[in-house]
């Protein structure tokens, strides 16, 4: 049975593709940032294009803190300026 095996793997095309041999080396590896406090580290975004609401608002303002991984959706509106942002944060 072994022998059947190893012959239809030699055989086979996707077999030999996705042989360990013919694959890149992952490279060094990297060190990972470990937080150890909340709010220390923010990733911020802006989903634009949005229909306007009654408020007319158009735009959301997604922060997210890494370490809880919670996420803050505030509703904006696209002509507001640094200062603007300032403040709501």
């Amino acid at each position: 049975m072994k022998k059947d095996i190893a012959k239809f793997v030699a055989k086979c095309p996707n077999c030999q593709q996705v042989k360990v041999e013919h694959h890149k080396l992952g490279g060094l590896s990297q060190d990972i940032c470990i937080h150890t406090w909340k709010w220390e580290d923010l990733n911020m975004n802006l989903i634009v294009g949005l229909p306007r609401t009654r408020w007319q608002h158009d735009s959301i303002w997604v922060i997210v803190d890494c370490m809880k991984k919670s996420a803050h959706f505030i509703p904006v509106k696209v002509y507001y300026s640094a200062k603007d942002y300032a403040k709501l944060y």
